[in-house]
């Protein structure tokens, strides 16, 4: 996920700035800090300045100027942006809502002020631009277009709605009531661990009910922001807000909606099977009829992007039993030290937020685990609540390849601006491969995790990464998610159709129903972190998914000749080098380039199919003479 600081305040920047794990929505119990642990953001001056930026004369160092002074500027009012927004998300509270507020309004009103978008209007698209300073100038009218001083007062009142809108989604406790029980208070980490396992679907399905709660108080907030993110994108000449996030890919919203619908029609087959196989095996658990579509609440994930816990005998948490939470994150660290990479610098420990909050701890925090770019250069940190079990162990490694590609692309010969992943996608893609890489035996056996021959066998192994992994991820991602949100702001979906429209996609897309029927009283929506405060870029995650596995495939083949089934990562210099190879880059180059020159191909979901071949084939012979369809 991506909530960046102009975004992280609701509305996206660009991939910059906030990265977090991508499809598991870890959410939630809150991270203890270690001892020493800083919460404050760096001291800045937020005023923006906005004088006559360049003079009035051509010329190619008229461009130059300009992308000088925006460059020092945007970086100094993102840092003191990002620096607060993070004291507001690691200690929830008012007082730092305010200051997150009012240092956003500051990093705003300079990359929407009058000014530069005047000079834009003027310098963007000139014949005698070079390409870097025609990327810059690219970046910064996006920026201009989320927060344009033009539309000021309507701006405003934008990023006070989204920084109402995520304190709300985070505020107050979860009560979970089940019938014939008393009420108790937990945090959505202790509610995940109260699921897994349980096959008392009397209290899944109040579970369920609990992660849901949230939402009726945040659909008034959602049709505001629904409306004033559409009004800004619209006043800068985009169909949409949803047409302005595609534009970080130069694409349309009805093309990008194509390429979802590519991308779900290519895993569709082997979706079907694994659907079908899992609805067998959920209702013989429950000892239940074999459904259509899968209740949601027979699914731990609360939203059906993950199907842990259902492959008997992998039990990857036993891994991890005798290890302290701090080993998961330096184990991460040695990682990517073993292929080359530095070590993390001093003030990731001292300014990260790392674990759990203890249960009688006086702050809360988010948490959804993320990774924080916050002064654009080497004050990199991490918003987690690391705990010692397998879904941290994949989490740490994935969000510090986010915060590798922070510190390679931090150097001076790629702009503040353009410090971001050749698309967003992009670092999604790298923190996933990371997390992949995580999880295949050699590396598990050489961190001491697995002792030799103690792997399921590979069939099994597969199966559980498809049921965590994309092949159900993606029709989540591609359908659900990315519909509804193209149909949110494209289509200026009315209030009365939100939760409606909702589980129409979730049984089109996933074959998923709601345990009993969700009228308009209710938007399970907006219980999704990212429609809050991650907004019409859900699909970043589908293409990193892509891009991931077409980026293992070529590290498999072409520089360790492994399989891809069972790689290790770990201590190759080779892979290393060419990882940073692609993180150096930033934004300074057109990502479908940069995807041909890292991999040879175009971008295409062949690799990921290939990947998990073995898996369809062997759910074709279980599913023999079933209806897979749903």
């Amino acid at each position: 996920m991506q909530p960046r600081t102009l975004a992280g305040l609701g509305m996206a920047m660009l991939a910059a700035g906030v990265m977090s794990i991508w499809y598991l929505n870890r959410g939630d119990g809150g991270t203890g800090a270690e001892p020493g642990h800083d919460l404050t953001p760096a001291p800045a001056t937020v005023a923006p300045l906005v004088p006559e930026l360049v003079p009035e004369q051509g010329g190619p160092e008229d461009v130059a100027a300009f992308l000088t002074h925006y460059n020092d500027e945007y970086r100094r009012l993102w840092t003191a942006a990002e620096g607060a927004k993070f004291a507001a998300e690691s200690d929830i509270g008012e007082a730092n809502t305010r200051a997150r507020i009012e240092a956003g309004q500051a990093l705003g009103g300079f990359v929407g002020s009058a000014a530069v978008i005047e000079q834009l209007e003027q310098m963007r698209g000139r014949a005698d631009a070079t390409p870097l300073q025609g990327r810059q100038l690219d970046a910064a009218w996006r920026l201009a277009a989320h927060y344009p001083a033009p539309v000021g007062e309507r701006v405003g009142t934008l990023i006070t709605t989204e920084a109402q809108a995520t304190d709300s989604l985070y505020a107050g406790n979860w009560i979970l009531r089940v019938p014939g029980r008393p009420e108790r208070v937990v945090t959505p980490n202790q509610l995940d661990d109260l699921v897994a396992g349980s096959r008392d679907l009397v209290f899944r399905q109040a579970a369920w009910e609990c992660s849901k709660d949230v939402g009726p108080r945040l659909k008034d907030l959602l049709v505001d922001l629904q409306g004033l993110r559409n009004g800004v994108a619209r006043e800068m000449g985009y169909s949409s807000y949803f047409a302005l996030e595609t534009d970080n890919y130069g694409l349309g919203a009805d093309e990008m909606l194509t390429l979802m619908d590519e991308l779900v029609a290519g895993i569709m087959p082997l979706y079907q099977q694994l659907h079908c196989w899992t609805r067998h095996e959920l209702a013989a658990r429950y000892g239940e009829p074999v459904p259509k579509r899968i209740p949601a609440h027979w699914l731990d994930n609360r939203y059906g992007q993950a199907w842990p816990g259902i492959v008997e005998g992998v039990d990857m948490d036993r891994m991890l039993r005798d290890v302290q939470p701090s080993w998961l994150v330096e184990q991460a660290e040695r990682f990517y030290v073993s292929m080359g990479f530095p070590n993390l610098p001093p003030r990731f420990w001292s300014a990260s937020d790392l674990y759990e909050l203890p249960p009688d701890a006086t702050r809360r925090k988010n948490t959804h685990a993320s990774a924080w770019h916050v002064d654009l250069d080497q004050d990199v940190r991490a918003l987690m609540s690391v705990k010692a079990d397998f879904d941290w162990f994949s989490t740490t490694h994935h969000e510090l390849g986010h915060v590798y590609y922070y510190l390679a692309y931090s150097r001076p010969e790629v702009p503040p601006i353009l410090r971001e992943g050749a698309n967003r996608a992009f670092h999604e893609g790298i923190g996933t491969l990371i997390e992949l890489a995580a999880g295949q035996v050699p590396y598990l056996e050489q961190a001491g995790l697995l002792a030799p021959g103690e792997a399921p066998d590979e069939i099994r192994w597969l199966l559980n990464q498809a049921l965590t992994g994309p092949v159900t991820f993606l029709p989540f991602a591609c359908g659900t998610m990315t519909h509804w949100e193209y149909d949110l702001y494209e289509k200026d979906l009315p209030r009365n159709l939100y939760n409606t429209r909702w589980w129409e996609y979730a049984a089109r897309y996933q074959g998923l129903e709601p345990p009993t029927p969700r009228g308009e009283q209710w938007c399970d929506a907006a219980t999704k972190t990212h429609v809050i405060d991650d907004p019409a870029q859900y699909y970043d995650y589908a293409i990193s998914e892509v891009i991931l596995h077409q980026l293992h495939r070529y590290i498999c083949r072409e520089i360790l000749a492994q399989d891809v089934h069972a790689a290790n990562y770990y201590g190759s210099r080779q892979t290393g080098q060419y990882l940073d190879s692609i993180l150096r880059l930033g934004a300074t180059r057109d990502w479908a380039q940069v995807m041909r020159e890292a991999t040879g191909e175009d971008l295409s979901s062949a690799a990921l199919l290939e990947y998990f071949a073995p898996l369809q084939a062997w759910l074709e012979k279980e599913n023999a003479g079933r209806d897979v369809t749903f």
